[in-house]
């Protein structure tokens, strides 16, 4: 069987490297040709001989190859790939990719690529723990990145936890799935609301909070890369918005309200924005000046429309089949999230603890847990990549 289809292996330097002997005859098998990189330090754990015996293809490991880079070959190669592929992809091959960096044959394609790109995660578990790590994946992933793993599960080193790279199987479903254009998802349109709304009180001042979009963004990636056609209407966020979704800015709660009303219908809704709660009703076209008195003008606030109990609430078709809503709470988070679920009329609520001594709000981690009306699941604290894939995963679930 021959597909036609080409998938650019690049194989990082780490012990799972071994996993891609599998992985390369899984994909031939499919009928995938298979062209193999192996970074110098991949060379330490599988060999360039035994790479090759199994993709039958030539395999590449050195950026100044002078009858290939005579030919701008690290270019063609970049290009003649339907999918590229990282596994592992280590904590330094992603950093390296998240900064652009063109150090050596694999980094140099990668950068040079305009196909799409998967990775596989493997890595020592406190490594993909790190901070530097979920920052480099939210990059990724903002870029365009398609992620599968890792898995949760004992180590070459001794650990346990997360950071074991998926099975050469999952990996192969992955690529299936990309190289077919689809997905759980595919076919499905899921609106995404995300990140703060500012609430003017005159050209150069408002009223806003502490959100940076970075969880929004998260799962509006997350849903793409499970197929769906995705909407984000984002406030002014600061984290990056990800590539291969449709974005509408905005800057208020009630521009927010529009975006998302003429965004309908959608099969799923997930409600990430923190939206302010009110506005202010006397705001001013010209900027607010000291008049010396002492005197602070008083700020008339108004409440503004609450979307997503409006949205939940739809009749005609219009309601989405899922509403996920989420409840960033500082007291009685769990309480106070299932009281909010049966009054906004929402699906779903994912529910987390914003208060000041988590970090959570604006920062690179999150620990929610997920209200339906089957109970609660308390998931561990992990980085907002990680809470965006089981979310979307979820809802995947929810819509087959």
């Amino acid at each position: 069987m021959n597909t036609g289809k080409r998938v650019l292996l690049i194989i990082g330097g780490g012990i799972a490297a071994y996993k891609c002997h599998e992985l390369i005859r899984l994909m031939r098998k499919a009928g995938i040709a298979v062209t193999p990189v192996l970074t110098g330090a991949a060379q330490e754990f599988v060999t360039p001989l035994s790479i090759s015996a199994l993709a039958e293809e030539r395999v590449y490991t050195d950026l100044f190859d002078l009858t290939d880079e005579a030919e701008m070959g690290h270019i063609q190669l970049s290009r003649v790939a339907d999918l590229v592929v990282v596994a592992p992809a280590t904590a330094s091959l992603m950093a390296r990719m998240a900064q652009g960096h063109a150090d050596d044959l694999a980094t140099t394609l990668l950068l040079a690529t305009d196909t799409p790109v998967l990775i596989a995660p493997a890595m020592n578990v406190r490594m993909w723990d790190h901070a530097a790590t979920k920052r480099n994946l939210a990059t990724l992933t903002g870029d365009g990145v398609r992620v599968v793993g890792p898995n949760e599960g004992d180590m070459a080193c001794g650990e346990f936890g997360f950071g074991r790279m998926a099975e050469p199987q999952e990996i192969l479903d992955a690529v299936l799935r990309q190289l077919a254009g689809g997905g759980p998802l595919a076919g499905k349109r899921v609106l995404v609301t995300s990140g703060p709304t500012h609430e003017p009180i005159d050209p150069v001042r408002y009223i806003a909070n502490r959100s940076s979009g970075a969880q929004g963004a998260a799962i509006a990636a997350a849903l793409r890369d499970l197929g769906a056609e995705v909407l984000m209407v984002s406030g002014p966020a600061t984290a990056p918005l990800p590539g291969g979704v449709e974005v509408i800015p905005v800057e208020t709660a009630e521009e927010m309200m529009a975006a998302v009303q003429g965004a309908l219908p959608a099969d799923a809704a997930v409600f990430a924005a923190a939206v302010a709660d009110w506005r202010v009703e006397n705001s001013v076209g010209s900027k607010i000046k000291k008049d010396g008195s002492g005197i602070i003008p008083p700020l008339t606030l108004a409440e503004n429309p609450d979307i997503l109990k409006t949205i939940s609430h739809l009749r005609d078709g219009r309601r989405p089949g899922l509403v996920v809503g989420f409840a960033a709470e500082t007291d009685d988070v769990i309480a106070n999230a299932i009281a909010k679920r049966l009054r906004k009329g929402c699906d779903w609520i994912v529910a987390n603890d914003v208060s000041p001594g988590t970090g959570i709000m604006g920062g690179a981690e999150n620990a929610v847990t997920l209200i339906t009306g089957e109970g609660s699941e308390a998931w561990p604290r992990m980085g907002k990549a990680e809470v965006a894939t089981r979310l979307a995963a979820r809802i995947a679930e929810a819509l087959a």
